[in-house]
């Protein structure tokens, strides 16, 4: 028998935030994803970040496009406002609804086909005006609705289910985001969920495009030997530029190194684990630096994790616009429509 709807009853013991909400009450629907689906994971972090950071639900607005992680933003925070747009477009209809309103939090949920792909020059214009959102990108290589074909974000080189080899370059959103101005930049792993969580957080309390990419294998396509975005191949070649710890049911696992090392960590399954830690010299704040490290890993084989670039003081697009604090759908006709005088004034100051 298949349940469609978690049940209403609830323990009356369960943990609430400062608000008073549970987790439930930032949970959403059954989700109908593969059973291990990396996408799945990302749901999990989301609906915990914003659980920890007391953030009431109808005070987020999430939209997608169209796709497998397009389809997630329905198994979390259910009691917040939502929005799934076409193939491509979620950028600009969060744009259009953030200028109308800045007092809500705006989530973009997205993939790597739905962003790198038909919907490219959206993400660029989305990070170029510093939109003032979190940008989810759920990575796994490849279309996962029309089989398994590779997608932008494919490394060269790697191999599909089927054994067919990809012979075009990648396109890293992190770099192209660094490129276009995003004020935060980061990526995690669907697998690491004690590091993603605080990522999504830090994103959700900066005050710009905040840009989140996140390694999502997808178990029915691009989950195989041959492939750079399994779970075993981001697992042995991840450079965690902050923090890495890898949860095991079994004994735990720990190890010590000093700033500037890189340590490889033998796993409970024979795999192996590459962490780096950032030098002491390294400027978080200096967005070259960030360019150049994530390409200098990138031919070393290694997946870069973590918070890669931040500007604490960068600008959003109302910033730069100059909107008013209220939302639109609040203004009324003595603020639409100034009169003829002011309207003299704004033809006066274009000529």
């Amino acid at each position: 028998m298949t349940y469609l709807a978690k049940p209403k009853i609830r323990h009356p013991a369960l943990p609430r935030n400062a608000l008073g909400y549970t987790h439930r009450d930032y949970e959403g629907a059954i989700s109908t994803l593969c059973a291990g689906c990396g996408h799945d994971s990302i749901s999990s972090a989301i609906i915990q970040a914003f659980y920890e950071l007391d953030v009431p639900p109808h005070k987020v607005a999430k939209l997608s496009g169209i796709g497998c992680s397009s389809k997630t933003p329905t198994y979390f925070l259910g009691n917040s406002h939502g929005f799934n747009s076409v193939h491509g477009r979620m950028p600009s209809v969060l744009t259009g609804a953030a200028l109308a309103n800045k007092d809500l939090i705006y989530l973009g949920v997205s993939g790597d086909g739905d962003s790198a792909s038909i919907g490219l020059g959206q993400f660029a214009h989305v990070m170029r005006r510093g939109v003032n959102m979190v940008y989810i990108v759920e990575n796994n290589g490849v279309y996962g609705l029309t089989k398994g074909q590779f997608s932008a974000t494919a490394d060269k080189g790697s191999k599909s289910k089927r054994g067919a080899v990809n012979s075009d370059g990648a396109i890293d959103l992190c770099v192209l985001a660094l490129t276009l101005g995003a004020t935060f930049v980061a990526r995690g792993f669907s697998g690491d969920k004690e590091q993603l969580v605080p990522l999504i957080k830090a994103a959700v309390a900066h005050h710009g495009a905040a840009f989140i990419d996140v390694v999502s294998p997808c178990v029915a396509f691009n989950n195989h030997p041959g492939s750079t975005k399994s779970y075993d191949y981001v697992r042995e070649h991840n450079a965690s530029v902050n923090f890495l710890d890898f949860i095991s049911p079994r004994d735990e696992i720990t190890t010590s190194y000093a700033p500037g090392e890189r340590r490889s960590v033998v796993l409970h399954d024979g795999g192996v684990i590459h962490l780096r830690k950032v030098g002491d010299n390294f400027d978080p704040t200096d967005r070259g630096a960030a360019m150049g490290y994530l390409e200098a890993r990138r031919e070393a084989g290694e997946v870069v994790t973590g918070l890669l670039y931040l500007h604490a003081d960068g600008e959003d697009m109302h910033d730069a616009l100059d909107t008013v604090d209220a939302p639109l759908n609040t203004l009324g006709d003595a603020d639409l429509v100034p009169g003829s005088k002011a309207l003299d004034e704004l033809n006066r100051s274009l000529r």
